[in-house]
C-alpha cells in the first residue's frame, strides 16, 4: 500500500527552495587607473614621484587613499602636474615605478574599491521530478522583497561666498597653478603649498621663486604680514577677475526690499532726534529732580544751522546699514588702484578700511557726488546731518560744495535717490569710470497689496515696496557676489533690529 502511494504523482507533496542574493552588501572591486591626457600634445610622462610608497621599493601595506588625494606627481616636456586619485580605495599593486615612462591611456595603479553590489540574482528553483502543466500553474513562485537602500548623510558644501565657507588647501586645484617644475620642487623642499600663493607675480599670474621665498619671510617675522588698522590694503587681481578685467564691462541687478519693520522705527528714532540737531530745539521743562544736581552734563557740540533738520527720512537709515554690509563685502570697499604705468601687468584693488559712500545730488549748477567718507562710524543722526549740510551747500549759486566734501579718490558705492523725484521704482544708473565699484538707484517707496505673500490664499495683504536697482564693475565684481551683497543688505533694511545689538 505504502508503495502504491509513493508511485502516485499526485500524492507528492513537492517543496521548493530558493537562494537570493544580499542586496545592498559591499563587494571589493579592482579598478586600473590609467593615465590621462594632461595636455595637448602630451603623448607620455615620466613617474617622478609616487605619494603612496613607504620607501622607494615597494607600495605601503594597505597604502589607504581618499578621493581627490594626490596619487604620484608626472612630468611631461611641458610642466611637472600631481594627478589626484578618483577613488576611495587601497592601492594594491604600482604598474609604473619611479623614473619610468609610461604612455597615455596605460594603466598607472590597481586600486582596490569597495562598492555597493545591487543586482539581484536570479531565484533558483528545485524540484524532484517533471512537473505536469496543470501542477506547474498552480505553483506560486517566492517572493523577495527588496530592502530599500539606506539613506547616507551628506554634508553639504557651502558656497564660496558662505561667510562660514573655509576654504581647504586639500580641495584646491593644484592643476590649476602656474608655475614651473623647479620652481614646485623649491616649494616642496621649504613645505610651501603653492596654491596660496595663487596669483604669481609673474606674467600671466605664473608663480616665481620670489614668491615663495616672500611667503617664507611673512611667515618667519609675523609683524610683516599684520595689517594695522585704519590702513588700506592693496590686492592684486586673481587669474579669474584678471580675465574679468579684459573682457568684462557691467553687471546689473534688481531687487525690491519691505522695508515695513523700518516705517514703523522711523516715528521712534524721530522723536528721539538729539535737541542739537533740530531746527528749533524743544523747550526743556523744569522737573522735581536735577539730574546734573551731582554733575554737569558735557556740553553739547555747536551745530551749525545748515547741519540742522526738522525729521529723519529713509535715506540715512539706509546708508547706515549699506555700510554695515559693506563692512562684511570688502569687495565692495575697494577701488581700483590709480596708476601712472600703462605697461602695468596687472592692475589692483585698494581695499579700505572703512565704509566710502558717494551721494548723488542734483544741484543747479549740475550733477555732483559728495562723499561721506567712513559712513560705518558715524550715528544715523550724524549722517542725516552730514546729508542734510550736502544738500544746502549744492543748493547755493555757485555751488557751495568744498573740496573737503568731494576727496579726490571718492567713495566705492554712489548711492543714487531717484526715488525723491517722481514715482519711479527702478532705474538703470550708470557706472562712470573712477565712480567706485557699484551704484544703486533707490526708488520710490509704495504701499502696494501683495498676494504672493504668506496670506496670499486669504487674500492678500498690504506691504511696503521698495525698488532698488544696481550697477556694478563687471571687470572686477561677479554677478553672484552682487546678487549676494543685495541679499546681504536687504538683511539689514528688513530687520533694522540688528543694528541695536552694535550700537548704532
Amino acid at each position: 500500500m505504502l508503495f502504491r502511494l509513493l508511485r502516485r504523482p499526485d500524492t507528492i507533496r513537492r517543496v521548493y527552495f530558493h537562494s537570493s542574493a544580499a542586496f545592498w552588501a559591499p563587494r571589493k572591486v579592482v579598478h586600473k587607473f590609467k593615465l590621462a591626457d594632461i595636455g595637448e600634445g602630451i603623448t607620455e610622462c615620466e613617474i617622478i614621484k609616487w605619494y603612496v610608497l613607504e620607501d622607494t621599493r615597494s607600495v605601503a601595506p594597505s597604502a589607504t587613499i581618499q578621493a581627490f588625494d594626490p596619487l604620484c606627481e608626472v612630468q611631461s616636456d611641458k610642466a611637472s602636474v600631481e594627478i589626484t586619485s578618483p577613488y576611495d580605495g587601497v592601492v594594491k599593486e604600482l604598474l609604473v615605478q619611479e623614473g619610468e615612462v609610461a604612455k597615455v591611456g596605460a594603466g598607472l595603479c590597481l586600486i582596490e574599491v569597495e562598492e555597493e553590489d545591487t543586482a539581484s540574482q536570479e531565484v533558483k528553483t528545485t524540484s524532484p521530478a517533471p512537473v505536469r502543466d496543470e501542477q506547474a500553474t498552480n505553483s506560486i513562485p517566492p517572493h523577495v522583497e527588496q530592502l530599500p537602500p539606506s539613506k547616507e548623510e551628506s554634508s553639504r558644501r557651502l558656497h564660496p561666498l558662505d561667510p562660514n565657507f573655509m576654504p581647504s588647501g586639500s580641495s584646491a586645484n593644484v592643476d590649476s597653478v602656474l608655475a614651473l617644475p623647479s620652481v614646485r620642487h623649491y616649494a616642496r623642499q621649504n613645505g610651501v603649498d603653492l596654491v596660496h600663493l595663487v596669483p604669481g607675480s609673474g606674467k600671466g599670474g605664473r608663480i616665481e621663486k620670489r614668491d615663495v621665498d616672500a611667503f617664507l619671510t611673512r611667515s618667519s617675522d609675523p609683524q610683516v604680514q599684520t595689517v594695522k588698522a585704519g590702513e588700506d590694503v592693496i590686492v592684486e587681481l586673481g587669474r579669474t577677475r584678471y580675465g574679468m578685467w579684459k573682457a568684462m564691462v557691467k553687471v546689473s541687478a534688481r531687487s525690491t526690499y519691505e522695508p515695513f519693520t523700518l516705517h514703523n522705527l522711523l516715528p521712534i528714532l524721530n522723536a528721539h532726534i538729539p535737541p542739537h540737531y533740530l531746527l528749533s530745539p524743544p523747550k526743556t521743562s523744569s522737573t522735581a529732580v536735577d539730574p546734573l544736581s551731582l554733575f554737569p552734563a558735557p556740553s553739547r557740540p555747536e551745530i551749525p544751522d545748515e547741519h540742522r533738520y526738522k525729521r529723519l527720512t529713509y535715506l540715512p537709515i539706509l546708508l547706515k546699514t549699506l555700510s554695515k554690509a559693506m563692512l562684511e563685502w570688502p569687495l565692495f570697499r575697494a577701488s581700483i588702484t590709480p596708476t601712472t604705468e600703462p605697461s602695468a601687468s596687472k592692475p589692483t584693488l585698494t581695499v579700505r578700511p572703512h565704509a566710502d559712500i558717494n551721494v548723488a545730488l542734483s544741484t543747479p549748477t549740475g550733477l555732483y557726488t559728495p562723499t561721506l567718507v567712513q559712513a560705518d562710524t558715524h550715528s544715523i543722526y550724524t549722517l542725516a546731518s552730514s546729508i542734510q549740510a550736502l544738500a544746502h551747500r549744492g543748493r547755493q549759486v555757485p555751488c557751495g560744495l568744498t573740496p573737503a566734501d568731494m576727496p579726490r579718490r571718492g567713495g566705492t558705492i554712489t548711492v543714487s535717490n531717484v526715488g525723491a523725484i517722481g514715482a519711479g521704482e527702478y532705474a538703470s544708473p550708470v557706472l562712470v569710470p573712477g565712480g567706485g565699484v557699484a551704484i544703486v538707484a533707490l526708488g520710490r517707496a509704495k504701499w502696494v497689496w501683495d498676494v504672493d505673500g504668506e496670506r496670499g490664499e486669504k487674500g492678500g495683504e498690504r506691504r511696503l515696496k521698495l525698488g532698488v536697482s544696481w550697477s556694478a564693475d563687471h571687470r572686477v565684481v561677479e554677478g553672484a557676489e552682487l546678487a549676494a551683497f543685495v541679499e546681504c543688505w536687504r538683511g539689514y533694511v528688513e530687520a533694522p533690529e540688528r543694528l541695536i545689538a552694535e550700537g548704532v
